[in-house]
């Protein structure tokens, strides 16, 4: 039963129980990329579909994805080889002149769960550090959060810029005042108003 109590714990917000659940089933010899992607991802996946049908919402969905993280650390000493299961890296962070953080907190807590590498830059990101960290990186996606309409223009010069530079890593943009429509004006590679559809949108482009 242990794989499916992870599961349930994160899904409860219970970080004490997820790391009890983790140390039982380590112990108990279950492979360590089993319990990171049939217990952890597995369980951000429930989470998201429950924040899609309006069963949990952001402040739930941010202590699920806190309590996944708790989880995660333990395992990650453990972590080598195959049951790393680094699907990519992405780079996050929320764009010069803005300090909001806490959707892009989630999204990169739930996009970490969900096995990429993620590297967040924090908040008041200009675009050369965006670009800078792309090219040392080898990013495969950005995402750029903005939660002032003041802010959004740095997200259409960070776009130009990257292709003005050649990186092959994608853009997607999110944050309150953003729209699907603004991200096709500045040619923005995606769009995504919460963090299960941020992942998921991750997992299309880099299945393309």
């Amino acid at each position: 039963m242990a794989i499916p109590d992870i599961v349930n714990s994160v899904v409860a917000m219970d970080r004490i129980s997820v790391v009890e659940h983790i140390k039982a089933a380590m112990e108990n010899g279950i492979p360590i990329d089993d319990i990171l992607n049939k217990g952890l991802i597995q369980a951000m996946d429930v989470v998201g579909e429950k924040f899609s049908n309006g069963e949990v919402f952001v402040p739930e969905m941010l202590m699920a994805a806190k309590a996944m993280q708790t989880g995660l650390e333990i395992l990650k000493p453990h972590l080598t080889g195959d049951a790393l299961m680094e699907k990519g890296t992405v780079i996050i962070g929320t764009v010069k002149g803005d300090l909001h953080d806490i959707g892009k907190n989630l999204v990169s807590m739930m996009v970490e769960g969900a096995g990429f590498n993620v590297i967040d830059l924090g908040v008041d990101v200009d675009i050369d550090k965006f670009l800078s960290e792309a090219q040392t990186n080898d990013a495969d996606v950005v995402c750029l959060s903005a939660l002032l309409t003041t802010t959004m223009p740095t997200m259409a010069k960070a776009v130009e810029a990257f292709k003005e530079a050649g990186l092959k890593a994608k853009i997607i943009i999110g944050g309150a005042p953003v729209t699907d429509a603004y991200a096709k004006q500045i040619n923005a590679d995606g769009f995504s108003d919460n963090a299960p559809g941020a992942v998921e949108l991750i997992r299309k482009l880099m299945a393309a």
